[in-house]
């Protein structure tokens, strides 16, 4: 066990003295995640004639909840996986007595806490400049919107990381990430509430991982009615057939970069 402690402890000091490098860079990556703060910008507006059921600050709440979320489970993992196939960094990665899954999953991490101060910032700023959306969840609302973020997060990764694993077989699997992405954005909850979708619509997308994935730990956050049960066994029922299919996906490709000579 402490042996495991001090590989996990060293992987996320080196990569995030890495990213600490690029500071700058890092600021872009928070504000390029803004796009909730715009969106709610539009909603406040439309809200004002009372046909979508949340109130002006409502809308306010939902989509800083939707931008922290958002910061929290950013996942980038199919570009760095593909170009490691693509250019045959994965051979060094493979002699390692470490699954390579795990620098990816350290850089993911150490990369939350070198952004954090920013997203900090950011919200300070959003509630002097709105300050009646300000609230205080409670400490449970606080506790299970946390654990709903974190399983998120790993929901998010365990998909993308299945599909980078088909980048053995084509050199452009980011596609797959591409298409993908279209309808996260629209039944994620990322663009608009899952409350102002029809109900016949809502019905069917909640059979999908696509709300677990912002909606449902926004509405946590935000104290908004949520199916709790519900939101925490699909987070958890979606990330183990993920997970089953990626390591299915990992050992066939494997025999294929060994065949290409790799």
């Amino acid at each position: 066990m402490n042996r495991t402690f001090r590989k996990a402890l060293t992987l996320l000091s080196v990569y995030y003295a890495y990213m600490v490098e690029y500071r700058s860079e890092l600021i872009l990556w928070v504000l390029s995640g803004s796009l909730p703060i715009i969106l709610m910008g539009v909603w406040i507006q439309a809200a004002q004639g009372g046909r979508f059921g949340l109130t002006p600050v409502g809308f306010a709440r939902y989509f800083l909840a939707v931008f922290i979320v958002r910061q929290i489970t950013t996942v980038w993992v199919i570009y760095e996986f593909e170009k490691e196939i693509v250019e045959g960094k994965l051979s060094s990665r493979l002699l390692q007595p470490l699954d390579p899954v795990w620098h990816h999953v350290a850089s993911h991490v150490a990369e939350r806490g070198s952004r954090m101060p920013f997203v900090l910032l950011l919200i300070v700023l959003f509630f002097v400049l709105y300050p009646q959306a300000f609230w205080v969840p409670s400490l449970g609302r606080l506790l299970l919107s946390a654990l709903a973020v974190v399983l998120a997060f790993a929901l998010r990764f365990a998909i993308q990381y299945t599909l980078a694993m088909f980048a053995f077989w084509t050199e452009r699997a980011i596609a797959l990430e591409d298409l993908w992405f279209v309808f996260y954005l629209f039944l994620s909850g990322f663009i608009a509430p899952l409350e102002v979708f029809p109900e016949s619509v809502r019905a069917v997308v909640l059979w999908t991982p696509f709300p677990y994935l912002i909606n449902f730990p926004a509405n946590l956050l935000v104290g908004l009615p949520v199916d709790v049960s519900r939101g925490f066994l699909s987070l958890i029922g979606w990330m183990l057939v993920f997970l089953v299919v990626n390591r299915w996906l990992w050992r066939q490709g494997l025999k294929r970069y060994s065949g290409m000579g790799a």
